[in-house]
């Protein structure tokens, strides 16, 4: 099993009499779960709750948010870690081979099947199904995979027999299921057997505390993955652009982004120039943005004030999805609106 997410300590500064808070931190078998932010913080508790159970989780957030992290952390800690855990990326499949790649197929089953196959559930026999994507699988696909969560059984394609398996099943989805379940493209039973433990992840803007030491983190990881030894740190200049960014593709964007200004910095630190352009003009107008929801005064140079406005609300929703497990009726009365008022701003912000 994986060690215990650390707890969070007041470390001293040296020569000071600062401290500062270190982040939590998670390792797993496919990388570290890091950050200060409260929501990340429930994410970890509520792993190690449920990690030692074989009920399913569904995972949902914006694409580069860390759910493959997420789902490494509950296999790691729960009693099956040593068994497979095996990833499905759901949406990546043709949607013909889908069955076939899920179950297997006897030899036979269809043209081009010249021998029997044996399928992903059966690869993660006693072990950890992740279901990535799971809001791609097509309708007669989600029969089967209802039938697997109810019944703990499948039947190989091109064979009548009944398989019994042993899996725990976790499913992760940037798509609102909600929202395809009322579209008819998902079902509405397979959510709510997926929907037994939900974690949220928040996005990387929701969470701007993580931030720079996810950059120091992924430095560091870099720097000793392409022997860039000369490379000690960032520049003051270059965290202040990192911190301002909102990191449209989160997590994900941000490692990308370090690793390429690892490998292109003259040395020793990564500076705002070795930084891409995109980055450094969008963190242009963001202090001021950040600064409109607080008591701060007007800038001189003054504001857009209809974006301001924008940012400040889509936070505010974003903490009520996360304070609620986004359940979007509780949700909704957080933020004193009606549920159908709700479900369209989420469709318009694309939040």
């Amino acid at each position: 099993m994986s060690e215990p997410a650390t707890a969070e300590v007041l470390l001293p500064v040296p020569n000071t009499n600062v401290h500062v808070l270190r982040p939590t931190l998670r390792p797993t078998s496919r990388g570290k779960i890091i950050g200060h932010n409260p929501a990340m913080r429930r994410v970890l508790e509520t792993i190690q709750r449920v990690a030692s159970s074989s009920c399913t989780v569904l995972v949902t957030g914006e694409s580069g948010t860390g759910k493959e992290l997420v789902v490494a952390a509950l296999h790691d800690a729960s009693p099956r870690s040593g068994k497979p855990l095996v990833t499905v990326n759901c949406g990546a499949i043709p949607e013909n081979l889908i069955e076939s790649e899920l179950f297997g197929h006897a030899r036979g089953a269809f043209t081009g099947a010249h021998a029997t196959r044996q399928g992903h559930v059966a690869a993660a026999e006693g072990g950890t199904l992740f279901l990535d994507e799971v809001g791609e699988l097509p309708l007669q696909v989600q029969v089967k995979l209802l039938r697997l969560l109810q019944q703990r059984e499948y039947s190989v394609v091109g064979d009548s027999r009944v398989v019994k398996s042993d899996v725990r099943i976790v499913a992760a989805t940037n798509r609102d299921l909600e929202v395809e379940v009322e579209a008819r493209r998902f079902r509405e039973d397979l959510f709510y057997r997926l929907n037994v433990i939900h974690i949220v992840l928040p996005a990387l803007r929701d969470r701007p505390e993580d931030i720079e030491p996810l950059a120091k983190h992924f430095l560091n990881s870099s720097v000793a993955r392409t022997g860039r030894l000369d490379i000690v740190g960032f520049s003051p200049d270059a965290l202040a652009f990192l911190r301002a960014h909102s990191w449209p593709g989160n997590v994900r964007s941000l490692e990308n982004t370090i690793e390429r200004a690892v490998l292109l910095t003259a040395g020793p630190l990564v500076t705002g120039d070795d930084l891409p352009e995109r980055i450094r003009q969008s963190s242009a107008t963001m202090p001021a943005a950040k600064a409109a929801p607080s008591s701060a005064p007007l800038p001189d140079s003054g504001i857009d004030l209809r974006a301001v406005v924008e940012m400040y609300e889509n936070r505010l929703i974003v903490q009520a999805l996360e304070r609620t497990g986004r359940n979007k009726n509780r949700a909704a009365q957080l933020l004193g609106l009606n549920r159908t008022t709700l479900v369209e701003m989420l469709k318009r912000k694309g939040l």
